[in-house]
């Protein structure tokens, strides 16, 4: 059943008011709870030729009560939108598990489960309006780098073929009722591009449209993405799309991604958004930085008038969230660039014509 959106105008006047606070990992929350390989079969996949642990997104229909609950605490820490669990929710990337025959119910049933405890923390507090945001993810094959080192011209995918995997996606996250779509933690600006191209035929294609966040992924010191945009560059080549914000997300702790949001911050034309991971990852997979760290850390971003929303992503918790949705509540959101005509082009690099 297609569940209603929340209008345009809302999540406008929330970004008017006030930072705005997404949610946190749902992966890290998720090893929270002692599941099983049973818990990811349920009933309906007992007999799955295939290892179905680790399939978090395949929850949203074997154990929805888990998901739901998960977005249900971050709700109750402060967020304002809540991301499905639909991270891998694509035909290319459930392809693995062998069940890319049911994308569409993968994520129509993640809709449910955000919609339920957004409408849940909306009823705890009158007046109070709760989002769900879409999430696409990157997907497990790219179309800017070769998987051969021997064959650099070789792709394991096509633009056709990821077009058409986001595509299917993203009619199910509408139909469902999504009320915004966050294309996040993009390493491959190509594959960035094709989901964009994507969710814009559906929005001809059903007649409706909803605001399209976009969050791309530094992967190290060198301040590029995997496939070797600067931040610039990056913002460039996504300009075209309009998005309702940019941000960076993932990869890296606030710290270290400080002077890429200072740059995206002062040429952005839209909203900027920031969700860090809880600090670099440690020596045994984990992630240190406490809720007062990443509080700190985001609070700076705030004072410096940098961001209009913020969360948190690998290795954040609802008591990170809470620490940050307090952190930055005494700010203003950053002020709105005017849109300009000058030519940007990019490639690795940016390229501004006067």
């Amino acid at each position: 059943m297609s569940l209603p959106h929340r209008t345009v105008q809302e999540l406008e006047q929330l970004f008017a008011q006030r930072i705005a606070v997404l949610d946190g990992a749902m992966g890290s929350m998720v090893q929270t709870y002692p599941l099983t390989e049973a818990d990811f079969r349920g009933e309906r996949f007992k007999a799955h030729p295939k290892d179905l642990k680790g399939n978090n997104d395949l929850l949203c229909i074997t154990r929805p009560d888990v998901i739901e609950e998960i977005h249900a605490r971050y709700f109750a820490a402060g967020a304002d939108l809540a991301e499905t669990n639909t991270f891998s929710s694509t035909s290319i990337a459930q392809a693995d598990y062998e069940l890319g025959s049911i994308v569409t119910e993968l994520n129509v049933a993640a809709v449910g489960c955000a919609r339920r405890a957004a409408l849940a923390a909306e009823a705890a507090t009158p007046g109070r309006r709760c989002f769900v945001a879409g999430a696409i993810g990157p997907l497990n094959r790219t179309l800017s780098m070769s998987p051969d080192v021997n064959r650099p011209d070789y792709r394991a995918v096509t633009w056709d073929q990821v077009v058409d995997a986001y595509a299917e996606q993203v009619r199910a996250l509408l139909s469902a009722g999504a009320d915004v779509l966050l294309v996040e933690t993009i390493f491959d600006t190509l594959n960035a591009k094709a989901a964009l191209f994507a969710i814009d035929t559906c929005f001809e294609e059903l007649g409706t449209r909803v605001p399209v966040m976009v969050s791309v992924t530094i992967t190290d010191a060198s301040g590029r993405t995997l496939s070797g945009q600067t931040i610039s560059a990056f913002y460039h080549s996504i300009r075209h799309a309009r998005p309702f914000s940019v941000g960076i997300n993932c990869a890296l702790g606030a710290k270290d991604m400080r002077p890429y949001m200072q740059e995206l911050a002062r040429i952005a034309e839209c909203h900027v958004t920031c969700y860090p991971n809880a600090g670099l990852p440690n020596a045994f997979g984990g992630y240190d930085e406490t809720p007062a760290d990443m509080g700190s850390s985001l609070r700076d971003f705030a004072r410096q008038g940098w961001v209009n929303m913020v969360g948190g992503c690998c290795g954040s918790t609802p008591d990170h969230i809470a620490a940050i949705a307090s952190a930055v509540s005494s700010f203003a959101p950053r002020a709105a660039i005017a849109p300009t005509h000058t030519m940007r082009l990019s490639g690795l690099e940016p390229l501004v014509v006067p």
